[in-house]
């Protein structure tokens, strides 16, 4: 076993029985325990103070592989000459920033579960480029990785939520979420994959691909593709933190799941899905929430989303699916949810807007949807039965004058090039496409500095965000 610590002094590398000797407050009359001289049992009734400085256990195994375990409250760099395994829960705690190189390979153990915690007031410096992403994986051999090999990336943050206490992050780590600082900043996640990852360890109680608890706005997230998760790919668990060109690859559960008060902003977004594999929760686009009750709990769910394309899993009416696919958006629970400028193609079920609360947010103008298409669904517009809305009174909302909303009988209207190929997708839309006209960036949402005025609606204008850096065959890349 080898123990690196990264410190202002430079890099200490012990040797084989390596030990982490806590620092002493020394009062008068003891020995420092780091001393030569110190006797446990002879200083056994002294008054030292002591401050224990916890470090990550690295074990090198060979092959120029290091494994990870433990916890850090020192700054901490994976480095790309070298692949890292994270070996069960590996956190980083207050104080603490971990840095992972740009071209930099990170795995997960599959035996313990490995997954990776920033705790509150760490960070996580993920900065890679579109020609050296970070990858965060399975260690399975190539053609064995599969759903849930391992957990996942868990950021938690200082900023503000709608629960009564700072809750513990869901999937079973230690670590609490929340505060009031709506500016916390927990690192960079720019240029990264994380594929094979998301585990349900009990209902209700999941690890998802990319999970962020009150995450704040001083964090940074752009360019991130989330593969093969075995659970949500992403979720937002309160908090204020934006991001921009987010990819959602064959996931189990939802795409983008939003609850207790997540007030961020998400531009530039796409999600397409494996036709074969739903979840027994039923498999979504959009999940939305404003918490588990659908309560009156401020801060409001009010997330703000423009450009999003969810390619979903029925190419045509044709296509077989699992049956537990459900809806490209199902608004429930109290959510003030605005999107904008986006089209959802593919699905069973195209806008679901679930519960009286939830419709009166709509109707009040506080849950938004505008210039907008929906594609190739079986039921374009549903509510439950027995509620405020009928079928009638979300098809006149959806149509309000002015507002752009688009329905279109099948996907190959939408003019995309080769959205639903899971091989390799084209997202672009081709010439004469609807989509490459729409889009309307006046609503009020949409007029602060974050959003990136464009004529197109959905993810993609002439451009593919996505080349270079994202991977469509993670199973079969050696890594």
């Amino acid at each position: 076993m080898i123990l690196w610590k990264n410190t202002t002094l430079g890099l200490l590398v012990l040797g084989t029985l390596a030990v982490a000797l806590p620092a002493c407050k020394k009062k008068e009359g003891c020995t420092d325990p780091a001393a030569t001289n110190y006797d446990p049992d002879a200083d056994k009734d002294c008054c030292c103070e002591y401050a224990t400085v916890k470090e990550f256990t690295v074990t090198d195994l060979g092959g120029g592989v290091s494994q990870i375990s433990g916890e850090t409250d020192v700054d901490f760099t994976f480095t790309s000459d070298r692949k890292w395994l994270l070996n069960g829960f590996v956190y980083v705690n207050s104080g603490a920033t971990l840095t992972v190189q740009p071209g930099t390979i990170v795995k997960g153990d599959k035996d313990s579960k490995g997954t990776l915690i920033i705790r509150r007031g760490g960070k996580l410096m993920a900065d890679g480029t579109s020609s050296q992403p970070i990858v965060f994986t399975s260690n399975q051999p190539v053609g064995s990785r599969s759903y849930g090999d391992w957990g996942g990336i868990i950021l938690c943050g200082r900023a503000p939520h709608n629960q009564p206490s700072d809750p513990v992050i869901e999937g079973g780590p230690d670590a609490q979420y929340g505060g009031s600082d709506a500016n916390d900043n927990s690192g960079v996640l720019r240029y990264v994959r994380i594929e094979f990852c998301g585990i349900a360890f009990q209902p209700n109680q999941e690890i998802n691909g990319l999970t962020l608890g009150a995450v704040g706005r001083g964090t940074t997230i752009d360019n991130v593709q989330v593969s093969y998760s075995g659970d949500d790919s992403y979720e937002w668990f309160g908090g204020t933190v934006n991001a921009k060109h987010l990819i959602a690859f064959r996931g189990w559960d939802d795409d983008f799941d939003q609850d207790f008060g997540w007030q961020g902003k998400v531009q530039w977004a796409v999600s397409l899905r494996d036709p074969n594999v739903a979840d027994a929760s039923s498999s979504n686009g959009f999940e939305c929430d404003n918490d588990a009750a659908g309560n009156s709990a401020s801060p409001y769910s009010q997330g703000t989303w423009s450009n999003v394309s969810i390619f979903g899993p029925m190419v045509d009416a044709g296509t077989s699916i699992n049956s537990l696919y459900k809806r490209a958006l199902h608004l429930r629970r109290n959510t003030q949810t605005r999107v904008f400028n986006s089209m959802f193609a593919g699905y069973p079920f195209g806008l679901y807007i679930d519960g009286n609360s939830t419709q009166a947010n709509a109707t009040n103008g506080d849950l938004m949807f505008r210039s907008n298409v929906l594609a190739g669904m079986t039921t374009a517009l549903d509510v439950p039965t027995g509620q405020n809305w009928d079928q009638a009174a979300i098809t006149t909302w959806f149509n309000t004058a002015g507002w752009g909303n688009t329905v279109l009988a099948n996907n190959t209207d939408l003019m995309v090039a080769d959205g639903f190929n899971l091989s390799g997708p084209n997202f672009r839309p081709s010439a004469g496409s609807p989509l490459l006209s729409g889009a309307d960036f006046s609503w009020s949402p949409l007029t602060d500095s974050f959003f990136t005025s464009v004529n197109y609606r959905g993810a993609f204008g002439s451009e593919d965000w996505t080349a270079g850096w994202a991977n469509w065959d993670p199973q079969n890349t050696p890594y």
